[in-house]
């Protein structure tokens, strides 16, 4: 099919497309505006290696160095920090500490599959994996392209819930990787001292002397200092209003997205129909080659 001769079906099938698309516009603002709206929980914090000098110099052996100009992924205390903040202890803490689970249960019970689960008996508790697989979805972690900084967010239904679970997650996060380092000196100094007590060689005892002291002072770094992975550039806070989704962004989007798919939809309608049937193949007899005569 030529170019006009679509143009003209489209045309013609002027009314039908109007019709689909009113239809699609209709259905895709109902959905947007009846979708429950979420609170935004926001918290900016920046690695503690950029921003004390006890993590760089302190717990250290070498100063912090950071990666190429084109690696921007986390490191140090801070990757681990971050990794806390989706992992399943992270998960088991909320559903322990916070009323996250039957928040979950009621959003499950007002979706429109819950009678479908019921029937086929599929329906269950939550759990602390419905949380860490909400956690995976929701929790955001964006790092800023002009400072050291990066934004976390977290978006709930509930105002108060968003901002209690940031805060509590971001202590946990913080405060495991403040064990793991205090857990690491205090091995790294028994050891130590184990070996003093066995070495009588002055040269080796005076090298166990200078470790011992730095894993003595890396343990007295973790527990003076306010902050060993995460600094907090900005207390977490919950916005006065909703903001998730974003409906005028979707309406928009719906409003130039339509037109396109009503009008593909239609061409393609248009090009099958006009597509021609093609014949049967006929079985014609197959005649031998004649043979060569002797």
């Amino acid at each position: 099919m030529t170019l006009p001769a679509l143009l003209r079906a489209l045309w013609e099938m002027r009314r039908g497309l109007a019709l689909a698309l009113a239809i699609v516009w209709g259905a895709g603002a109902t959905i947007v505006l009846t979708a429950p709206q979420s609170y935004v929980a926001r918290a900016v914090v920046a690695p503690a290696e950029t921003t004390s000098f006890a993590v760089s110099s302190l717990l250290s052996p070498s100063p912090f160095a950071p990666g190429g100009l084109l690696d921007t992924r986390p490191t140090g205390n801070f990757a681990i920090y971050l990794g806390a903040l989706r992992s399943a202890e992270a998960a088991a803490m909320l559903a322990r500490d916070t009323p996250i689970l039957s928040s979950l249960a009621a959003i499950r019970a007002r979706s429109l599959l819950a009678p479908l689960r019921i029937a086929l008996g599929a329906d269950r508790p939550t759990d602390a994996d419905d949380v860490l697989d909400w956690l995976g979805r929701n929790l955001a972690t964006t790092q800023s392209l002009v400072s050291v900084t990066w934004t976390i967010e977290l978006p709930s239904q509930e105002a108060a819930l968003a901002l209690d679970m940031l805060r509590r997650l971001h202590a946990f996060a913080e405060a495991k990787v403040r064990a793991d380092l205090a857990d690491q000196a205090a091995r790294r100094v028994a050891a130590l001292e184990q070996r003093l007590a066995r070495e009588s060689d002055l040269f080796v005892r005076n090298s166990l002397y200078e470790l011992l002291a730095q894993q003595q002072r890396a343990g007295l770094v973790v527990s003076a200092d306010e902050a060993v992975a995460a600094r907090l550039v900005s207390a977490p806070v919950v916005e006065a209003r909703p903001s998730q989704p974003n409906r005028p962004l979707l309406l928009a989007l719906l409003g130039v997205a339509g037109p396109v798919a009503v009008l593909l939809g239609g061409a393609a309608l248009a090009l099958l129909r006009s597509a021609p049937s093609l014949p049967r193949p006929r079985h014609e007899p197959q005649i031998a080659p004649p043979t060569p005569a002797e």
